[in-house]
C-alpha cells in the first residue's frame, strides 16, 4: 500500500502513516463493493421558509450508472440534487456540481455545512454540541442562486463499484476524474441541463478534483462558467512534509502565525492587527526564512540564530524548540507544542478549536479536536436526513469519511507530488470566460492559505486571465462555514462571484 502523508476528507490529514491505515483500509480488508444500483431516483417536492423567503424546490436522490464502452455498469454513483421550482423552467438556471475531498470523503460537508437548505447544528464557533444532533434551516443556502447536485465519488457515501478491481480503477487521480466526469456528462444528458450555466465547487482534495475536471472536461466539450475552490490544494509539493522538500515549512508559516495570534501566544506588538502580522509572516517566509532553509547545513551560526529568533517570534514557540527542530516545524508537532503549557492541542482542520489528549509530553497529538467536533453531527444528521426528509431508503453504510476506498493511485506522481495546476491553466487557456473563486481560512492547518496563494502565482496563466480570479479569506479554518460569521460571508462572496461569472 502506498504510504502517503496526507488525507484530505472534510479536510486534510497529515501523518506519517499510510493512507489506507487512516481510512480504515488495509491489504487484508475487502474493498466494499455492491451490485449495480437501480437508477430510478426518489423525487420529492419540498418547501422551506427562511425569514420572508419561501423556497419551493424538488429533491432528486439516487444513483447514476458509470458504464464501460460495452455498456456494462462498473459503478453506481450516489447523488442528491436540489432544483428550485420555477415557472420559467430549469434549463437556463445555473447548475453547480459539488463534492468534498479525501480522497475518500463524501459530499456531506459542503452539503450540510454551507450550500444546502439545511445544515448540521454545531456550537456557534464550530465546536461539538451535545447529542442528539440536529439539522437547522440554512438561511445562507445557495439554492436561491443555483441548483445544486452533490456527488459522492466511487467509494464514498453510498457509491460503490461492482467489483474490487473496478474500485481500484476509480480510486485514483485519473480514474476519479474519469468517473466524476462521466457522472456530470450523464446528469446533463438525463436532466436536460446542457444549456445551463455550469459551475463546480470542491473542498480540499475536491479542489484538486475540480481543477482537474476543468481541464479534463473542456477537452470533452463541457465548459464551466466558474469553479469554486474551498480550502485549496493544487500542487501537493506545497503541503507534503517530506525529507528534502522545504516548501511546506515556508508556506505553513503564516498559518502558524495566525494560530498563535488567535491563542494569544505572540508578543504584544504582534497581537494588535492580524492582517498586518500576517503580512510580516509572509515577507519573512519568502525572504530570510526561505533563504535560510535553502542554505541547509551551510547556514552561518549567526544567521541561523537570527532566523530562529524571528521564527519563534512569529510562531509562539520557544527559540530552543525552533533550534532543536532544525528551523523546520512540522504540522503535527506545531499543533502539539503551541499550547502544551495549557495541556491542550490545537486543531488541524481548524486551529481555533482545542482539546486535550492523554500524554502531554508526547511529540504529536493523538487526535484532531476540530475533526472530532464535526464528524458525529454530520454523520448522524446525514443518515437521518436522507431517510426522513428525502425519503430514500437503503441499508448500505454511508461512508462519510474513509472506509470505502482502496489505496489511492496517484499515477505518475506516486514517487513525487501530484499537481493539477497545469490542468487548470489548460482550462483557462481554452475557456478564457471561466472564473475561479478561491476561499481560504486563516486557521486552516490542512490546506494553508499561503500555499494556495503560492500555487496560483505559479500557474503560468496569461496576464489577461488574472482578472478571472477572486480570492477571499476567512477568520476560520478549513471548513470556514462551521463558523457562523464566515458562513454568512462565504454566501455573500459566492453570490458576488456567481453574478460576475454569469455576466455576458
Amino acid at each position: 500500500m502506498y504510504s502517503l502523508s496526507i488525507l484530505l476528507g472534510a479536510g486534510l490529514w497529515l501523518t506519517s502513516v499510510s493512507l489506507g491505515q487512516r481510512l480504515g483500509v488495509n491489504p487484508q480488508t475487502p474493498i466494499p463493493t455492491a451490485p449495480a444500483q437501480p437508477d430510478t431516483p426518489t423525487v420529492r417536492k419540498q418547501e422551506l421558509k427562511l425569514g420572508n423567503r419561501l423556497l419551493r424546490y424538488t429533491t432528486t436522490t439516487g444513483f447514476l450508472p458509470i458504464k464501460n464502452e460495452s455498456g456494462e455498469t462498473e459503478a453506481s454513483v450516489f447523488y442528491i440534487a436540489y432544483t428550485l421550482d420555477s415557472t420559467s423552467g430549469t434549463a437556463k438556471r445555473p447548475l453547480m456540481f459539488s463534492f468534498n475531498g479525501g480522497p475518500g470523503s463524501s459530499s456531506v460537508w459542503l452539503h450540510l455545512g454551507a450550500l444546502g437548505p439545511y445544515r448540521a447544528k454545531l456550537l456557534p464557533d464550530g465546536g461539538l454540541p451535545p447529542p442528539p444532533y440536529e439539522l437547522a434551516p440554512n438561511e445562507h443556502t445557495w439554492l436561491d442562486m443555483t441548483d445544486l447536485v452533490f456527488i459522492d465519488p466511487v467509494g464514498t457515501g453510498y457509491s460503490r463499484a461492482t467489483k474490487p478491481e473496478l474500485a481500484r480503477k476509480y480510486n485514483g487521480l485519473q480514474g476519479d476524474l474519469a468517473g466524476v466526469g462521466e457522472f456530470i456528462r450523464l446528469y446533463l444528458t438525463r436532466y436536460g441541463r446542457w444549456s445551463s450555466p455550469l459551475f463546480l465547487i470542491g473542498e480540499s482534495y475536491g479542489t484538486t478534483r475540480a481543477a482537474g475536471l476543468s481541464g479534463y472536461l473542456i477537452d470533452r466539450g463541457i465548459a464551466f462558467n466558474g469553479i469554486l475552490l474551498i480550502s485549496t490544494v493544487l500542487n501537493f509539493q506545497t503541503i507534503r512534509f517530506t525529507k528534502g522538500n522545504d516548501l511546506p515549512y515556508v508556506l505553513y508559516l503564516p498559518s502558524y502565525t495566525a494560530t498563535a495570534w488567535y491563542h494569544k501566544k505572540l508578543a504584544p506588538d504582534l497581537q494588535t492587527d492580524l492582517r498586518k502580522t500576517l503580512d510580516q509572516a509572509r515577507q519573512f517566509a519568502l525572504g530570510p526564512y526561505a533563504t535560510a532553509l535553502a542554505k541547509g547545513d551551510a547556514i552561518p551560526p549567526s544567521e541561523r540564530q537570527q532566523v530562529a529568533s524571528q521564527l519563534a517570534r512569529l510562531t509562539g514557540l520557544s527559540v530552543r524548540y525552533v533550534e532543536d527542530s532544525d528551523l523546520r516545524i512540522e504540522i503535527m508537532r506545531f499543533t502539539k507544542e503551541l499550547l502544551r503549557d495549557r495541556r491542550l492541542v490545537a486543531g488541524r482542520l481548524d486551529s481555533r478549536l482545542t482539546g486535550w489528549d492523554g500524554n502531554n509530553v508526547a511529540e504529536r497529538q493523538e487526535f484532531d479536536p476540530s475533526l472530532a467536533a464535526i464528524r458525529p453531527p454530520y454523520t448522524a444528521t446525514l443518515n437521518d436526513y436522507v431517510r426522513q426528509r428525502l425519503g430514500y431508503e437503503t441499508d448500505l453504510n454511508y461512508f462519510i469519511l474513509g472506509g470505502g476506498i482502496a489505496s489511492w493511485d496517484w499515477g505518475s506522481a506516486e514517487s513525487g507530488f501530484a499537481d493539477v495546476s497545469e490542468q487548470l491553466r489548460v482550462a483557462l487557456s481554452r475557456n478564457p470566460h471561466m472564473k475561479v473563486f478561491v476561499a481560504s481560512g486563516y486557521y486552516d492547518l490542512a490546506t494553508p492559505f499561503f500555499a494556495a496563494e503560492y500555487s496560483l502565482r505559479h500557474l503560468g496563466v496569461d496576464a489577461s486571465a488574472k482578472k478571472n480570479f477572486t480570492l477571499s479569506e476567512y477568520e476560520a479554518g478549513h471548513m470556514m462555514y462551521i463558523h457562523e460569521p464566515s458562513l454568512e460571508k462565504l454566501r455573500r462572496d459566492a453570490g458576488t462571484f456567481l453574478e460576475a461569472a454569469l455576466r455576458r
